[in-house]
């Protein structure tokens, strides 16, 4: 088997082509996080108005205000306990500094989870074809996102092959059919109700032989039986890695931030289905709830890869905390 060195930006999400792009993306992820950023802002801004410092129920307040941000509860308590400490020290906190504390928290949170032993995908990989699972249920735009990584990939250079191994569902082949025609990428599919293992082995096959640097494999998004679920995915693994023994490298998981409190448990689903390595949080231009992707981060110790943000294929980015933090209070 081949190696090769690829660029660590192939998933980062590659290098600018003009200085003007990274201002279009931080005005993009903006626009994607308005709605969350004006429900906490003014949240906060209910919470410290008229307050000379920071007291019980100030506290009390910005608790509701992460909560309702579906921040979730157990990391809501960890952020207000770190900043009692903090106030503790010094009980005529100001409301800026305040703010200034809450976003150091949640910053740290980010970064835990960023670093975690979970997050065994290194970022210079040099595996080639580099092989991507992606799992999820219908309909958090697990399809789509593919489509968006393959035609951004495709930009960049890269030869992409796309394994529609959501046999169950026509809609799933027939929109990533779509998706690889618009991007003009490769893609690997069999008949409705074909072994989706059998696709996903076609589908590595097909990318060593045309020597493809990424491939990207859709799986069926289903949850009614765990059982089922864990086995039909292990059966892809083991296939694929009769062909790429280190197969996958990364396996993506994708949930809808609009959803709030129910991608938290399609999260644990999922991960005791199987060893997710990256998440990938859509939609969350739509929603209130993007404090989503700061509680998940935190509870389940994986990194977030990539926010979706809007329609266009350019507003799936690659995850960067420090602007993600700087769009929730600016």
């Amino acid at each position: 088997m081949r190696f090769i060195s690829i660029d660590m930006a192939i998933f980062g999400l590659f290098p600018s082509k003009s200085k003007n792009q990274e201002p279009q993306k931080q005005e993009a992820l903006q626009r994607g996080l308005e709605k969350t950023r004006k429900g906490l802002f003014e949240r906060i801004s209910r919470a410290i108005v008229g307050k000379s410092k920071v007291d019980d129920e100030v506290l009390d307040q910005l608790e509701e205000a992460l909560i309702a941000s579906d921040v979730g509860v157990d990391t809501t308590l960890r952020i207000i306990e770190r900043i009692e400490r903090r106030v503790a020290k010094d009980k005529y906190v100001s409301s800026d500094e305040l703010q200034s504390m809450l976003r150091e928290e949640i910053e740290a949170l980010l970064t835990l989870g960023a670093n975690s032993e979970l997050e065994v995908v290194p970022c210079d990989f040099s595996q080639k074809p580099y092989v991507v699972l992606v799992v999820g249920v219908n309909g958090v735009g697990k399809t789509t996102t593919i489509g968006k990584l393959a035609a951004q990939l495709k930009e960049a250079g890269k030869s992409v092959v796309l394994g529609a191994a959501d046999t169950f569902r026509a809609a799933a082949v027939e929109q990533l059919t779509i998706w690889s025609e618009r991007a003009g990428v490769s893609i690997v599919k069999q008949k409705m109700g074909a072994d989706p293992a059998s696709v996903a082995y076609d589908t590595v096959a097909s990318a060593v032989a045309q020597q493809a640097d990424v491939v990207l494999v859709d799986t069926a998004g289903r949850l009614h039986n765990k059982i089922n679920l864990m086995n039909e995915l292990t059966k892809i693994r083991n296939v694929m890695q009769k062909v790429v023994p280190e197969a996958p490298h990364e396996v993506l998981l994708v949930l809808d931030g609009s959803t709030g409190q129910n991608a938290y448990q399609q999260a644990k689903e999922f991960t005791r289905a199987t060893e997710v390595t990256a998440l990938a949080i859509t939609k969350l231009d739509g929603t209130a709830k993007g404090g989503v992707v700061i509680g998940i981060s935190d509870q389940f110790k994986i990194p977030v890869k990539y926010i979706g943000v809007g329609e266009k294929v350019g507003d799936l980015q690659i995850f960067d905390k420090h602007a993600f933090v700087a769009s929730l209070f600016e």
